[in-house]
């Protein structure tokens, strides 16, 4: 039976539809990563990127044996060299697009995404993201930070080599200002904030809980927009990665790890988005009245969602997703039961 849910998080509907699980359509998941001598991103191809901006290493910049490595994206989407600013034409406003856009390598092997690495490994990814997280917070002009991943064709990666990108802006998203000014809200009618309180309500509920280690949680949102979506997030007030205690971040790679090697149970090789939802990295005139909550209503959080399906006309036009497989029934499988 089809349900729609809303999600409380992004506050969008979605359409929670089993039927269409057995569409003609569904993607070949058994592929395999392809090999590539001449890879950009792989170890003694160093000259082939531009310089690195940060490496896990204990020799010399741009030689081999790291462990990780940030280089400048070669088709960057932002320039940070650029000069703050902005214009209007009539109606029409527009800012340069100042920001940095960086590529972290997360390990030499090329063939070696998330469920191949060991847990030091996942922490040598994660304690990356952190130096960049606190380098780029320096530059005043750089406000909101997105940090994703996309593995495969189907979630828009074009190198096989496993990579995550970092791209800072001068801008909030307006998303993301929504989701500020509900969260606020919602923290002065309950002194909770949303993200504390959909997590106390998940391991209520228990159906949709995969495991949870130290202080974080791994489940399957009750209003999933993907089939075997997973959400990882601390159950204590950590507003940013970088905020996480060394403790936190050994028991976070942990769980990464395993959830991805239970997804890979179900699901075999499969492509994927990943991104972090994290407090923003300067203030500004926008967001400036929220910093002074985020310790006590704002949670990060990272999202997993398999690329199983294309989306449709449906998906596009309305901004709803239609999922086939109910979370509940993801958890199920991805926990063993």
């Amino acid at each position: 039976m089809s349900e729609i849910r809303l999600d409380r998080i992004h506050n969008k509907y979605v359409l929670i539809a089993p039927e269409r699980l057995y569409r003609p359509n569904v993607n070949d998941l058994s592929k395999k990563k392809s090999t590539n001598s001449t890879c950009p991103f792989c170890e003694g191809n160093e000259d082939l990127t531009p310089n690195e901006v940060y490496a896990m290493r204990e020799n010399g910049a741009d030689l081999s044996s790291w462990k990780t490595r940030v280089v400048p994206n070669l088709y960057k989407a932002v320039q940070i060299e650029l000069e703050d600013g902005s214009s209007r034409d009539g109606m029409f406003e527009s800012v340069p697009g100042v920001g940095a856009h960086e590529i972290l390598i997360d390990s030499p092997c090329h063939n070696c995404d998330l469920v191949d690495l060991d847990v030091t490994a996942v922490e040598n990814w994660l304690r990356s993201m952190i130096i960049r997280i606190e380098d780029l917070k320096n530059d005043k002009r750089l406000i909101y930070l997105s940090i994703f991943k996309n593995v495969g064709q189907n979630a828009g990666a074009t190198q096989d080599h496993p990579h995550t990108q970092i791209l800072a802006l001068p801008i909030m998203p307006k998303s993301e200002m929504l989701f500020l000014e509900r969260n606020l809200k919602y923290y002065n009618n309950h002194g909770r904030g949303i993200l504390e309180d959909v997590l106390h309500n998940e391991m209520l509920a228990k159906t949709r809980v995969l495991n949870e280690i130290g202080n974080f949680l791994a489940f399957c949102p009750f209003a999933s927009a993907y089939p075997f979506e997973v959400m990882i997030a601390p159950t204590v007030n950590i507003a940013s990665l970088s905020k996480c205690s060394r403790k936190d971040i050994t028991d976070l790679s942990a769980l990464i790890k395993r959830v991805f090697e239970k997804l890979s149970i179900q699901l075999g090789r499969f492509d994927y988005n990943l991104s972090f939802d994290m407090i923003p990295l300067n203030k500004n005139f926008e967001n400036e009245q929220y910093f002074n909550y985020f310790n006590t209503n704002y949670r990060f959080c990272l999202r997993i969602t398999p690329r199983i399906y294309n989306l449709g006309g449906f998906e596009i036009s309305t901004g709803m997703a239609i999922n086939s497989v109910p979370p509940e029934e993801c958890a199920k499988l991805l926990r063993g039961d």
